[in-house]
């Protein structure tokens, strides 16, 4: 009796590079090597890699798949901090495609069994002669690492157990053999068919998550770039306003100046008058001599005063026009900016929906009571507008009812008054369905719901 070797599942590790191909291969501890740091990979220093943990069956197809980033510091190092429960991933990791050997157990970014780690994960892509899935299948089928192949053994029956069959019995059994055969290959077509069904559109939802978070992060770059360009205009109407404020000060300094100026001239002239009618008194001759100089020499200081001041406030009020132009022209670059961002950002959202929409993309929400809700392309914007009166009216019911069902639904007690003011709060059935619920029937318990009857007999 011959004994037979139980099939091994191999665990690898494979590195993509940045053109998309596979650059390294190793097994699981050799991997583990690396972690510990007992070699290092120049190659890879100062990178942050796609690495690929890759379980394979002992037919060379791949069972499941993990797929993260590894840092690597200049010495071609990895990240001493680094530690991701790989075997845990790939046991909890979601259906994926089939890539020979049934559908795969898949672990990316959009698909993650433990939250936390998605951050350090990325999506493979799946886009016609860039797939991700494609080149591992193939690298693992050229068995660069020397796996050993198990090769399926032909059962042989020994020659004592061998039976003659009657020769009436012989085309009888054939043709019986022939029908199971045409039965089997109908039913192995379908399920193939099924299962590449399936395989499409796991494949098509992992592409629409792919391409949503693309459109997000296209999107949050143009907030940023928004953000920053606002930030800077804001800063430079600031500037302006501190300068106008300075230049409003002075002005009112240099006016305070011009009128204490102003008094002090006025001071001189009444102390000038009375030097005048004190020289009036010992000559009038001498007195309109010197009246006529002290006349001459005020006017003349009050003149060039006013006309030095006068061309002060003129620079001034130049200035504070420049200044109010300058902050009129920065409040409509932000609005235009406004615009523009909103016009991008619609604009952005609905060639993307319609992109998705001409690839045969269908757009699935869940909600309670109405379950999974098929939303066409031209429903989209209502169902954004209002999602409670859209999931209503799919249910036949009204928003307010399905809001109270909704409310009853998720928590399911009774909603009547004790004598004390309170609420009941006993737990009572659910109603799944909305179109079933009656309010002060349905989220009343017993009691109540009696005493709800007879206030609506009375």
């Amino acid at each position: 009796m011959s004994m037979q070797s139980k099939p091994q599942m191999v665990e690898a590790v494979m590195f993509f590079s940045e053109r998309g191909g596979i650059c390294k291969q190793m097994f699981l501890p050799e991997f583990e090597a690396l972690l510990d740091g007992v070699v290092n990979l120049p190659e890879f220093a100062d990178q942050q890699m796609r690495v690929a943990y890759v379980l394979i069956n002992p037919r060379l197809m791949i069972k499941a798949l993990v797929f993260f980033y590894l840092d690597f510091d200049e010495k071609g190092a990895p990240d001493s901090g680094w530690n991701m429960p790989l075997q845990h991933l790939a046991e909890k990791a979601g259906r994926g495609p089939d890539l020979g050997a049934g559908p795969i157990r898949l672990a990316c970014r959009s698909q993650c069994p433990v939250s936390w780690h998605q951050m350090h994960m990325w999506d493979p892509s799946l886009a016609p002669g860039q797939n991700d899935l494609i080149l591992l299948r193939d690298a693992v089928k050229r068995n660069v690492l020397g796996i050993l192949i198990e090769e399926e053994a032909s059962q042989v029956v020994a020659p004592e157990r061998l039976q003659m069959a009657s020769e009436d019995r012989w085309y009888t059994q054939e043709q019986a053999l022939e029908k199971a055969e045409a039965e089997r290959s109908g039913e192995k077509h379908d399920q193939e068919h099924r299962l590449k069904t399936a395989q499409l559109i796991k494949q098509q939802r992992l592409r629409i998550s792919s391409l949503t978070r693309q459109h997000e992060e296209e999107l949050a770059k143009l907030k940023l770039v928004h953000d920053e360009q606002s930030k800077g205009l804001q800063a430079q109407i600031h500037g302006l306003h501190q300068a106008l404020q300075q230049q409003e000060a002075l002005n009112a300094s240099l006016k305070q100046e011009l009128a204490a100026q102003a008094q002090s001239l006025q001071r001189s002239r009444e102390e000038m008058t009375k030097q005048i009618q004190a020289l009036e008194q010992h000559g009038r001759s001498a007195s309109d001599g010197l009246r006529a100089q002290l006349e001459s020499e005020l006017q003349a200081k009050v003149a060039s005063a006013v006309i030095e001041y006068k061309e002060q406030i003129a620079i001034r009020d130049v200035e504070l026009a420049y200044h109010g132009e300058q902050e009129a022209r920065l409040k409509e670059e932000i609005e235009r900016l406004k615009r523009e961002r909103d016009e991008l950002a619609s604009q952005g959202g609905g060639q993307v929906l319609e992109r998705l929409a001409k690839l045969g993309v269908v757009f699935v929400v869940y909600h309670p009571g109405a379950g999974h809700l098929t939303i066409a392309l031209q429903d989209i914007a209502a169902y954004q507008d209002n999602p409670m009166a859209y999931v209503a009216a799919k249910c036949y019911v009204s928003e307010e009812q399905y809001r109270q069902w909704l409310a009853h639904y998720q928590q399911p007690c009774c909603e009547g008054l004790l004598s004390s003011g309170e609420r009941c709060a006993i737990p009572i059935d659910r109603v799944d369905t909305p179109s079933r619920f009656i309010m002060g029937d349905s989220n009343c318990c017993a009691r109540h719901k009696a005493s709800s009857r007879l206030r609506t007999v009375s």
